[in-house]
């Protein structure tokens, strides 16, 4: 049995529907079960502000896959998880982390997965660590791409850019992992196949989508008013600046081949998703 948290976001849903494809047996945790229950999947309530409730949706697990809320609570998430994964007898943690979680001292949310990563690997319990790239998805969820209509988009990304990765292959590399041996102990950093400039994926998706988009590059400190404006916490604009300080000066372009190497394909280009996208199926 593989319980999935995390279940209802873009990579959540996307291990969902790759597990669901290849017929495996599993169960989602959520803090909102009847939310949970649109995926067509047994739901147990599982509620990270309440530990309490941890091992019981643990229990008969024998497989985790450990996605938990963006929070500056991270490391106490991923501890948490051990403790009660370790009581229920579980016996592998597939983690999702993020790109660059191993590099020292790294980004400030790299520190904060890297050091839930050092919990479950100190844990005893059988482990793997996903680390994807920015998403593909980013563009629609959090960058202000509507793929109902023409406008211009707002980001400190300058000239950079990054390898983007479809959370549609996330999901079936974790999937892959959940249900097939040979991946304990290793960390796979997860990306596209391609560099893709943010104004150029912009217009990618502008042309697939046949709208008009305008990338407009505001200065960082605009973007990081911005992001406190709309309540945004301090640990996250923080945060959110460093990575887009580091996406502007290209220390995501980098492709890794473990999408490949997973899957035995190559990943979706940054074009595919957009025409995906415009065919309802992304």
């Amino acid at each position: 049995m593989i319980l999935v948290t995390g279940a209802t976001g873009t990579v959540g849903t996307a291990t969902v529907a790759a597990l669901q494809a290849a017929g495996a047996p599993f169960r989602v945790g959520s803090r909102n079960p009847l939310k949970a229950q649109t995926l067509g999947a047994s739901v147990v309530e599982l509620d990270w502000d309440r530990p309490a409730t941890l091992e019981p949706a643990f229990a008969g697990v024998e497989k985790l896959f450990l996605l938990t809320p963006v929070s500056d609570r991270e490391p106490e998430y991923g501890r948490a998880a051990v403790a009660a994964a370790s009581r229920a007898g579980v016996r592998h943690i597939l983690k999702l982390s993020v790109i660059g979680a191993d590099l020292e001292p790294g980004m400030r949310i790299g520190r904060l997965h890297r050091e839930a990563e050092r919990a479950i690997e100190g844990s005893g319990i059988g482990w793997t660590m996903l680390r994807p790239n920015s998403y593909a998805q980013n563009f629609v969820n959090y960058y202000g791409v509507n793929p109902h209509k023409s406008g211009a988009v707002y980001l400190p990304h300058g000239r950079g850019g990054s390898s983007w990765v479809d959370a549609r292959d996330v999901g079936e590399v974790a999937a892959r992992v959940l249900t097939e041996p040979g991946h304990e102990g290793k960390a796979y950093t997860l990306t596209g196949g391609e560099t893709v400039a943010t104004a150029d994926a912009i217009a990618i998706l502008a042309e697939a989508l046949g709208r008009t988009f305008e990338y407009v590059d505001v200065p960082d400190e605009a973007a990081r008013e911005a992001m406190s404006t709309h309540g945004a916490p301090q640990w996250m604009v923080e945060a959110l600046g460093e990575l887009n300080s580091l996406i502007r000066e290209g220390h995501f372009n980098g492709v890794s081949p473990a999408v490949r190497d997973v899957l035995g394909r190559p990943p979706r280009s940054f074009r595919q998703y957009a025409e995906d996208l415009a065919a309802g199926r992304a």
